[in-house]
Protein backbone atom coordinates (compact mmCIF):
# COMPACT_ATOMS: atom_id res chain seq x y z
CA UNK A 1 0.00 0.00 0.00
CA UNK A 2 2.89 2.46 0.79
CA UNK A 3 4.80 1.44 -2.55
CA UNK A 4 1.46 2.44 -4.40
CA UNK A 5 0.64 5.13 -2.18
CA UNK A 6 4.07 6.94 -3.42
CA UNK A 7 3.13 5.39 -7.22
CA UNK A 8 -0.36 7.59 -7.07
CA UNK A 9 1.88 10.95 -5.89
CA UNK A 10 4.74 10.50 -8.57
CA UNK A 11 2.03 10.13 -11.39
CA UNK A 12 0.26 13.18 -9.89
CA UNK A 13 4.22 15.09 -9.11
CA UNK A 14 4.50 14.09 -13.26
CA UNK A 15 1.34 15.17 -14.47
CA UNK A 16 1.49 18.84 -12.66
CA UNK A 17 5.18 19.24 -13.99
CA UNK A 18 4.84 17.63 -17.10
CA UNK A 19 0.89 18.95 -18.49
CA UNK A 20 -0.19 22.01 -20.31
CA UNK A 21 -1.57 24.98 -18.81
CA UNK A 22 -5.56 25.02 -18.61
CA UNK A 23 -6.81 25.83 -22.13
CA UNK A 24 -7.42 29.85 -22.20
CA UNK A 25 -10.48 31.15 -24.22
CA UNK A 26 -9.42 34.43 -26.11
CA UNK A 27 -8.89 34.30 -29.33
CA UNK A 28 -6.87 30.78 -30.57
CA UNK A 29 -7.55 29.90 -27.33
CA UNK A 30 -3.66 30.31 -26.07
CA UNK A 31 -2.79 28.22 -28.75
CA UNK A 32 0.08 28.07 -31.65
CA UNK A 33 -0.79 27.86 -35.06
CA UNK A 34 -0.30 29.08 -38.56
CA UNK A 35 2.04 30.00 -40.94
CA UNK A 36 4.68 32.35 -41.03
CA UNK A 37 6.74 31.24 -44.72
CA UNK A 38 9.57 30.05 -44.64
CA UNK A 39 10.04 30.98 -41.31
CA UNK A 40 7.31 28.87 -40.11
CA UNK A 41 10.05 25.98 -37.92
CA UNK A 42 12.48 28.81 -37.04
CA UNK A 43 12.34 30.93 -33.72
CA UNK A 44 11.21 34.30 -33.80
CA UNK A 45 13.84 36.28 -32.47
CA UNK A 46 13.28 37.38 -28.97
CA UNK A 47 12.12 41.49 -28.11
CA UNK A 48 11.76 43.43 -25.31
CA UNK A 49 7.92 42.76 -25.02
CA UNK A 50 8.50 38.95 -25.57
CA UNK A 51 12.62 38.23 -24.07
CA UNK A 52 11.84 34.54 -23.86
CA UNK A 53 11.80 32.44 -26.84
CA UNK A 54 8.39 31.81 -28.24
CA UNK A 55 6.77 28.59 -28.06
CA UNK A 56 6.63 26.41 -31.64
CA UNK A 57 3.37 26.42 -33.92
CA UNK A 58 1.39 23.35 -32.80
CA UNK A 59 -0.44 23.43 -36.21
CA UNK A 60 0.62 24.40 -39.77
CA UNK A 61 -0.41 23.50 -43.07
CA UNK A 62 3.08 24.52 -44.15
CA UNK A 63 5.40 21.12 -44.52
CA UNK A 64 7.83 20.72 -42.03
CA UNK A 65 11.69 21.53 -42.84
CA UNK A 66 14.06 20.92 -40.64
CA UNK A 67 15.61 23.97 -39.59
CA UNK A 68 17.98 25.40 -36.63
CA UNK A 69 15.27 27.54 -35.42
CA UNK A 70 14.10 26.78 -31.58
CA UNK A 71 17.62 25.95 -30.00
CA UNK A 72 18.91 24.06 -33.22
CA UNK A 73 16.07 21.73 -34.02
CA UNK A 74 15.75 19.47 -30.65
CA UNK A 75 13.50 20.17 -28.03
CA UNK A 76 10.31 20.49 -30.08
CA UNK A 77 9.71 16.86 -31.05
CA UNK A 78 9.02 14.06 -29.17
CA UNK A 79 7.56 17.07 -26.27
CA UNK A 80 11.04 18.58 -26.20
CA UNK A 81 14.43 18.46 -24.59
CA UNK A 82 13.38 19.33 -20.54
CA UNK A 83 10.52 17.21 -20.75
CA UNK A 84 12.72 14.06 -22.26
CA UNK A 85 14.92 14.66 -19.44
CA UNK A 86 12.08 14.79 -16.64
CA UNK A 87 10.37 12.18 -18.30
CA UNK A 88 13.87 10.14 -18.10
CA UNK A 89 14.86 10.51 -14.38
CA UNK A 90 10.90 9.76 -13.99
CA UNK A 91 10.79 6.64 -15.34
CA UNK A 92 14.00 5.63 -13.62
CA UNK A 93 12.21 6.42 -10.32
CA UNK A 94 9.60 4.24 -11.11
CA UNK A 95 11.77 1.27 -12.58
CA UNK A 96 13.22 0.95 -9.01
CA UNK A 97 10.50 1.07 -7.70
CA UNK A 98 8.25 -1.32 -8.97
CA UNK A 99 11.32 -3.58 -8.91
CA UNK A 100 12.12 -3.44 -5.19
CA UNK A 101 14.73 -0.78 -5.17
CA UNK A 102 12.84 2.46 -3.95
CA UNK A 103 11.72 4.95 -5.57
CA UNK A 104 15.17 6.03 -5.92
CA UNK A 105 17.42 2.94 -5.27
CA UNK A 106 17.43 3.40 -1.25
CA UNK A 107 13.95 2.46 -0.54
CA UNK A 108 13.00 6.15 0.62
CA UNK A 109 9.91 5.82 -0.30
CA UNK A 110 8.31 9.72 -0.10
CA UNK A 111 11.71 11.18 1.07
CA UNK A 112 12.77 9.30 -2.63
CA UNK A 113 10.19 11.13 -4.40
CA UNK A 114 10.97 15.03 -3.11
CA UNK A 115 14.76 13.66 -4.07
CA UNK A 116 13.50 12.86 -7.60
CA UNK A 117 11.74 16.53 -7.90
CA UNK A 118 14.48 18.22 -6.33
CA UNK A 119 16.78 16.11 -9.28
CA UNK A 120 13.83 17.34 -11.49
CA UNK A 121 14.38 21.17 -10.55
CA UNK A 122 17.91 21.13 -10.60
CA UNK A 123 18.19 19.28 -14.62
CA UNK A 124 15.29 22.08 -15.41
CA UNK A 125 17.03 24.56 -13.76
CA UNK A 126 20.24 24.06 -15.55
CA UNK A 127 18.91 23.19 -18.79
CA UNK A 128 17.03 26.22 -18.68
CA UNK A 129 20.10 28.65 -18.09
CA UNK A 130 22.09 27.47 -20.67
CA UNK A 131 19.16 27.73 -23.05
CA UNK A 132 18.49 31.36 -22.33
CA UNK A 133 21.87 31.85 -22.90
CA UNK A 134 22.32 30.19 -26.52
CA UNK A 135 19.51 31.85 -27.86
CA UNK A 136 19.85 35.10 -25.60
CA UNK A 137 23.22 35.52 -27.42
CA UNK A 138 21.34 34.01 -31.01
CA UNK A 139 18.78 37.11 -30.50
CA UNK A 140 21.07 39.91 -29.25
CA UNK A 141 23.29 38.73 -32.63
CA UNK A 142 20.03 39.32 -34.77
CA UNK A 143 18.44 41.99 -32.71
CA UNK A 144 18.40 45.70 -34.77
CA UNK A 145 17.15 48.54 -32.46
CA UNK A 146 14.36 49.02 -29.84
CA UNK A 147 11.63 48.43 -32.24
CA UNK A 148 9.27 49.56 -29.64
CA UNK A 149 5.39 51.08 -30.22
CA UNK A 150 2.56 51.45 -27.89
CA UNK A 151 -1.29 51.83 -28.82
CA UNK A 152 -0.76 55.20 -29.91
CA UNK A 153 3.33 55.82 -29.33
CA UNK A 154 4.28 54.84 -32.99
CA UNK A 155 7.30 52.89 -33.91
CA UNK A 156 11.11 53.60 -32.51
CA UNK A 157 13.99 52.42 -34.86
CA UNK A 158 14.21 49.98 -37.97
CA UNK A 159 12.95 46.21 -37.53
CA UNK A 160 15.19 43.10 -36.91
CA UNK A 161 15.34 40.66 -39.99
CA UNK A 162 15.95 36.84 -40.65
CA UNK A 163 19.41 37.32 -40.92
CA UNK A 164 21.86 37.66 -43.45
CA UNK A 165 21.54 34.49 -44.73
CA UNK A 166 17.64 34.88 -44.59
CA UNK A 167 15.20 36.63 -47.20
CA UNK A 168 14.99 40.16 -47.69
CA UNK A 169 14.12 42.64 -44.94
CA UNK A 170 11.33 44.81 -45.32
CA UNK A 171 10.91 48.37 -43.34
CA UNK A 172 7.35 48.81 -40.72
CA UNK A 173 6.26 52.36 -40.64
CA UNK A 174 3.94 53.44 -37.85
CA UNK A 175 0.96 53.03 -40.40
CA UNK A 176 1.88 49.37 -40.00
CA UNK A 177 1.30 49.09 -36.74
CA UNK A 178 -1.25 50.66 -36.40
CA UNK A 179 -2.95 48.06 -39.10
CA UNK A 180 -1.67 45.22 -36.46
CA UNK A 181 -2.96 47.00 -33.60
CA UNK A 182 -6.35 47.51 -35.56
CA UNK A 183 -6.06 43.35 -36.27
CA UNK A 184 -6.06 42.59 -32.81
CA UNK A 185 -9.03 44.23 -31.61
CA UNK A 186 -10.73 43.44 -34.97
CA UNK A 187 -10.17 39.49 -34.66
CA UNK A 188 -11.15 39.74 -30.48
CA UNK A 189 -14.23 41.32 -31.22
CA UNK A 190 -14.96 38.97 -34.36
CA UNK A 191 -14.40 36.32 -32.41
CA UNK A 192 -16.44 37.29 -29.63
CA UNK A 193 -19.34 37.70 -32.06
CA UNK A 194 -18.68 33.84 -33.69
CA UNK A 195 -18.75 36.31 -36.95
CA UNK A 196 -16.59 33.91 -39.96
CA UNK A 197 -16.98 36.48 -42.14
CA UNK A 198 -15.25 39.24 -40.30
CA UNK A 199 -12.83 36.71 -39.52
CA UNK A 200 -12.49 35.98 -43.32
CA UNK A 201 -11.35 39.66 -44.29
CA UNK A 202 -8.52 39.83 -41.57
CA UNK A 203 -6.91 36.49 -40.97
CA UNK A 204 -5.58 33.42 -43.83
CA UNK A 205 -8.09 31.15 -44.40
CA UNK A 206 -5.91 28.33 -42.64
CA UNK A 207 -5.97 30.45 -39.13
CA UNK A 208 -9.94 30.85 -39.90
CA UNK A 209 -10.10 26.91 -39.91
CA UNK A 210 -8.31 27.01 -36.71
CA UNK A 211 -10.84 29.88 -35.33
CA UNK A 212 -13.54 27.54 -36.76
CA UNK A 213 -12.93 24.63 -34.81
CA UNK A 214 -12.18 26.65 -31.29
CA UNK A 215 -15.59 28.41 -31.88
CA UNK A 216 -17.78 24.73 -32.88
CA UNK A 217 -16.14 23.22 -29.73
CA UNK A 218 -17.40 26.33 -27.83
CA UNK A 219 -20.91 25.51 -29.33
CA UNK A 220 -20.91 21.96 -28.91
CA UNK A 221 -20.04 22.48 -25.23
CA UNK A 222 -22.69 24.95 -24.58
CA UNK A 223 -20.40 27.98 -23.77
CA UNK A 224 -19.62 31.40 -25.58
CA UNK A 225 -16.16 33.26 -24.96
CA UNK A 226 -16.36 36.69 -24.89
CA UNK A 227 -13.10 39.23 -24.86
CA UNK A 228 -13.71 43.02 -24.75
CA UNK A 229 -11.79 46.28 -24.03
CA UNK A 230 -9.23 44.88 -25.91
CA UNK A 231 -6.26 47.42 -24.97
CA UNK A 232 -2.92 47.47 -26.56
CA UNK A 233 -0.20 48.03 -23.69
CA UNK A 234 3.30 47.52 -25.70
CA UNK A 235 4.61 45.76 -28.52
CA UNK A 236 7.58 45.77 -30.54
CA UNK A 237 8.88 44.16 -34.02
CA UNK A 238 10.59 40.52 -34.18
CA UNK A 239 10.88 40.04 -37.92
CA UNK A 240 9.93 41.78 -41.05
CA UNK A 241 10.56 39.95 -44.37
CA UNK A 242 9.57 39.41 -47.50
CA UNK A 243 9.63 36.24 -49.81
CA UNK A 244 7.47 34.63 -52.76
CA UNK A 245 5.70 38.08 -53.32
CA UNK A 246 4.39 38.52 -50.43
CA UNK A 247 5.83 40.21 -46.84
CA UNK A 248 6.13 39.20 -43.47
CA UNK A 249 5.68 40.66 -40.18
CA UNK A 250 6.21 39.07 -36.74
CA UNK A 251 5.19 41.49 -34.27
CA UNK A 252 5.28 40.58 -30.12
CA UNK A 253 2.58 42.16 -28.52
CA UNK A 254 1.51 42.61 -24.76
CA UNK A 255 -2.65 43.41 -24.30
CA UNK A 256 -5.16 43.60 -22.04
CA UNK A 257 -8.62 42.45 -22.00
CA UNK A 258 -11.69 41.48 -20.05
CA UNK A 259 -11.95 37.73 -20.89
CA UNK A 260 -14.90 36.04 -19.51
CA UNK A 261 -16.93 32.58 -20.57
CA UNK A 262 -20.63 32.24 -20.22
CA UNK A 263 -23.05 29.04 -20.22
CA UNK A 264 -26.37 29.34 -22.25
CA UNK A 265 -28.29 30.67 -19.27
CA UNK A 266 -25.67 33.05 -19.01
CA UNK A 267 -23.65 32.07 -15.67
CA UNK A 268 -20.22 32.70 -15.79
CA UNK A 269 -17.69 29.60 -15.52
CA UNK A 270 -14.66 30.88 -16.31
CA UNK A 271 -12.98 34.43 -15.98
CA UNK A 272 -14.86 37.43 -14.63
CA UNK A 273 -16.43 40.37 -16.11
CA UNK A 274 -14.75 43.26 -13.95
CA UNK A 275 -11.44 42.63 -14.28
CA UNK A 276 -8.62 42.93 -17.09
CA UNK A 277 -5.99 40.24 -17.85
CA UNK A 278 -3.16 41.07 -19.32
CA UNK A 279 -1.32 38.59 -22.52
CA UNK A 280 1.64 38.33 -24.23
CA UNK A 281 1.10 36.48 -27.79
CA UNK A 282 3.34 37.03 -30.79
CA UNK A 283 1.52 37.52 -33.84
CA UNK A 284 2.80 36.95 -37.90
CA UNK A 285 0.91 38.79 -40.29
CA UNK A 286 1.02 38.51 -44.25
CA UNK A 287 -0.05 40.41 -46.86
CA UNK A 288 0.44 40.56 -50.66
CA UNK A 289 3.03 43.80 -52.06
CA UNK A 290 1.01 46.88 -51.25
CA UNK A 291 -1.93 44.96 -49.81
CA UNK A 292 -3.31 45.41 -46.67
CA UNK A 293 -1.92 43.05 -43.60
CA UNK A 294 -3.98 39.59 -42.11
CA UNK A 295 -2.95 37.36 -39.67
CA UNK A 296 -1.06 34.33 -40.51
CA UNK A 297 0.27 33.12 -36.81
CA UNK A 298 -0.09 33.26 -33.24
CA UNK A 299 2.46 32.09 -31.08
CA UNK A 300 2.23 31.94 -27.13
CA UNK A 301 5.53 33.18 -25.10
CA UNK A 302 7.49 31.18 -22.81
Amino acid sequence: MRRTSVLIAGFAALALALSPGLAEARAGGGSSFGSRGSMTYSAPPSTRTAPYSAAPLQRSMTPYQTSPGYGGGYGYQGGGMMRGLMGGLFAAGLFGLVFGHGFMGGGLGLFGLLGLVLQIVLVVAVVRFLFRMFMGGRSAAMAGGPNVYSGGGGMMGAGPGPGPSGPPTIPITPADYQQFEQLLMGIQAAWTAHDMNGLQAMATPEMVSYFGEQLSEQVSRGVRNQVSDVRLVSGDLSQAWAEGGREYATVAMRFSMIDVTRDTAGRVVDGSPNEHVTETEIWTFVRSRGGHWILSAIQQTR
